[in-house]
């Protein structure tokens, strides 16, 4: 399958390297940061509507997807994320499918990367960020409304652009290490880390208080 783990270990490489400026479209050498924990208001920083996911989603990626064999039409185009990795593991995917196209995966990585970097630098002990959901097709988003009633028919999900991310979970990595951190102080981590590539239009991102999650499409 062209949608490997080979795909997306290509792109955690040219991470490694360098990402691209959304703005210019040249690379810009990766700068190691020392982000600080978020001390914003969740709602207000990360409020992008609706319509701006879908006009991103829309123009960067691919479907939507009415059933899971579409995932067939565009597999040129699709990079398959892994269960686990260092930098953030999946959650049990029921109602979505486990492709994102490249730029999204490449996203999704730099926050893992950011978020862990960010940590190191802290000295703190080591968490996974969680993906609860990722790409869902027409039949998914059908069974997922009979369940949850704000889940939308014109979901971003549906084009391989979006994907959500817990922060009221986190994954530990090291379980020896007597060190923790409560989910508050992991989310202001990462709402910071979300808050940088935000402003640097990488992203748009959407504080889900209901269902507990970052709603973020890539721009």
């Amino acid at each position: 399958m062209k949608y490997s783990y080979i795909a997306l270990s290509a792109i955690l490489l040219l991470i490694s390297c360098g990402s691209a400026d959304s703005k210019s479209g040249k690379d810009e050498p990766v700068e190691a940061k020392r982000y600080s924990r978020f001390s914003g208001n969740y709602n207000k920083t990360f409020g992008d509507l609706h319509e701006l996911h879908i006009a991103a989603a829309i123009e960067n990626g691919v479907g939507p997807f009415v059933s899971r064999s579409d995932t067939a039409l565009y597999m040129d185009d699709l990079v398959r994320i892994p269960n686990e990795l260092e930098i953030y593991k999946t959650d049990k995917l029921k109602h979505s499918m486990p492709f994102l196209v490249p730029k999204a995966a490449a996203l999704l990585s730099d926050i893992g990367l950011n978020f862990r970097d960010s940590l190191i630098r802290k000295d703190m002990p080591l968490y996974k960020l969680i993906i609860t959901s990722i790409t869902r097709t027409d039949d998914d988003v059908k069974s997922l409304s009979r369940r949850n009633g704000n889940a939308s028919d014109n979901s971003a999900h549906r084009y391989g652009t979006t994907f959500d991310i817990a922060w009221t979970r986190f994954d530990k990595v090291n379980q020896t290490d007597e060190r923790t951190l409560d989910d508050g102080r992991l989310k202001a981590v990462l709402g910071q880390v979300l808050n940088d590539l935000h402003q640097r239009d990488r992203c748009y991102i959407k504080h889900e208080r209901k269902q507990s999650c970052f709603h973020i499409t890539v721009r």
